[in-house]
């Protein structure tokens, strides 16, 4: 996001002190105020030094000469927010470059409130806004996803008449897809017409990934590209995220393939994108290959190799992975955590799952959340062991949530344990979280132990609180299209050739046709 020009340029470039009113008129029997340059700060204690002269000098209230005090302060690495905030109190007439200033340092500082209370501030003392205003404003209600203030400012950008501002048209985009608001991103995105960017394109490709919908992703990268621009790293990131999700391995290659070639050297998040599409795809060892040439290696990249191996039932790998990250000097978070035990679930290490939900607060100062104690239920329940699940459940330090008591009554569905499963689908059901998958999976039970009028009273269940069984798919990538397959489905058109080639591929030996010939059909 690009604010004003002004604020970008190098202290050097800057007016000096004394030079902003050369032609206003000089008090009978007054020098003019001395020139104080501000090239030579280049840390805190320069500037206090520097700012003490313009105090001695009384040039501190002056909202000329404190342009570039103000600015030093509050954009500089170096610099301190709350020593820019007395800085600007100070100054008797602050116009709209300062209050610019301030509200790009707040939205900087990631404190998007006091951005919008300096904007606040700045209608009440009829400070007029400029173009260079909005898009720092506009950054701070995404960060707090406040669609109400956001369409309020949208409104005064209309009312101002710079609503064909390219950057304010961007952050328009960019406010809708944070709050979620995709089709209010995608109207903003149309109504640019000719003057979209590459940053327009990657904003609205960020408000379809907020919201996970990936072929929508990667419609707007194809046309993106048809368009004659080309993506920069964060629309790439997104479009591999979105075949990550899909898995479509050709595309993600394609992408992987068009980074080769424009790209001199990837960062380490497209690197990380990368190893995640891979692995998503069933490609472990294509991810692993990325992952060992990266010069870089962040908690991201390794949380996605981690996942991944869990994913693929790595169990052992994927704690060798962590030990590695640990030497590094990489301390895990919450994401590794997860990772680690669902690789001990996927693999069946239940002690190696006991001892690290141990050391998770005891070694690494983590502590447990709702998604661990769900894991370590699913760990204990597939293992048999539902009493010590039950137990666990029971010392959450928070009350469960409705994951949790569903995964103990898959596990009792495994384990055929009833009197569990009914404790379990009670709190469900006290809750009123319950979904027709619980009522099936205790129907299921009651009605193995021929307890019929039970079973029918639980199927009355989803008939009386009007629950629905979403269908699971399956989805076939062929010739650039996605089908999508739900058990026993005979809608598509090509369903018929599927289900031949299908029942036909499980006795290839005893057929006529050579495989060569039967692939070619």
């Amino acid at each position: 996001m690009v604010g004003d020009l002004a604020l970008h340029q190098p202290l050097h470039l800057w007016p000096q002190a004394g030079q902003f009113n050369q032609q206003a008129e000089k008090p009978p029997g007054q020098e003019p105020p001395r020139t104080l340059s501000l090239n030579h700060v280049e840390n805190m204690e320069d500037f206090q030094k520097a700012h003490a002269q313009f105090i001695k000098l009384s040039l501190d209230r002056r909202g000329d000469q404190a342009r570039g005090l103000l600015l030093a302060c509050a954009i500089r690495e170096w610099g301190s927010l709350d020593y820019a905030r007395a800085v600007f109190w100070e100054i008797d007439d602050p116009d709209t470059f300062h209050f610019n200033i301030m509200i790009r340092a707040h939205v900087d500082h990631c404190e998007p409130d006091s951005a919008l209370l300096f904007y606040q501030e700045m209608m009440e003392q009829e400070v007029r806004s400029n173009k260079y205003t909005f898009p720092f404003v506009l950054k701070a209600c995404a960060l707090l996803r406040d669609l109400r203030r956001g369409m309020q400012l949208h409104g005064h950008v209309v009312k101002l008449g710079l609503a064909s501002d390219v950057f304010i048209q961007n952050s328009v985009i960019n406010l809708y897809g944070k709050c979620l608001e995709v089709e209010l991103s995608s109207k903003a995105f149309e109504h640019m017409g000719s003057s979209r960017t590459a940053a327009s394109w990657s904003a609205l490709l960020a408000a379809y990934s907020g919201v996970k919908r990936w072929s929508d992703c990667l419609r707007v990268f194809v046309a993106m590209t048809r368009e004659k621009l080309r993506p920069d790293e964060s629309s790439m990131v997104t479009a591999l995220s979105s075949c990550s999700n899909l898995g479509l391995l050709d595309h993600g290659r394609s992408l992987h393939c068009f980074l080769l070639r424009n790209f001199n050297m990837l960062n380490t998040i497209v690197d990380t994108s990368l190893v995640d599409m891979y692995i998503k795809c069933g490609q472990p060892e294509k991810g692993m290959l990325i992952f060992d040439k990266m010069p870089n290696r962040n908690i991201w990249t390794y949380g996605a190799m981690i996942s991944g191996l869990a994913f693929h039932g790595l169990g052992k790998g994927t704690f060798q992975l962590f030990y590695e990250m640990l030497k590094q000097g990489i301390q895990p978070d919450e994401t590794i955590c997860i990772g680690l035990l669902t690789a001990c679930r996927e693999a069946g290490m239940v002690a190696e799952a006991l001892s690290f939900f141990d050391q998770m607060m005891s070694k690494y100062h983590i502590p447990p959340k709702v998604q661990h104690y769900s894991c370590m239920v699913d760990i204990l329940g597939h293992a048999g062991r539902l009493t010590e699940a039950y137990d666990l459940i029971l010392s959450m330090p928070t009350p469960p949530t409705p994951a949790v008591w569903r995964s103990l009554l898959g596990a009792c569905k495994l384990n055929g344990d009833v009197q569990m499963a009914e404790l379990a689908y009670t709190n469900l059901q006290q809750m009123n979280a319950l979904n027709a998958g619980d009522c099936i999976n205790l129907s299921n039970m009651l009605c193995k132990l021929q307890r019929w009028e039970e079973a029918a009273e639980i199927r009355k269940e989803i008939a009386n609180r009007g629950l629905l069984q979403k269908p699971a798919l399956s989805q076939v990538h062929v010739r650039g299209r996605t089908h999508f397959f739900a058990s026993q489905e005979r809608s598509d058109p090509g369903c018929k050739r599927c289900c031949i080639r299908w029942n036909g591929s499980s006795d290839l030996k005893g057929m006529k046709r050579t495989p060569r010939r039967w692939r070619s059909r």
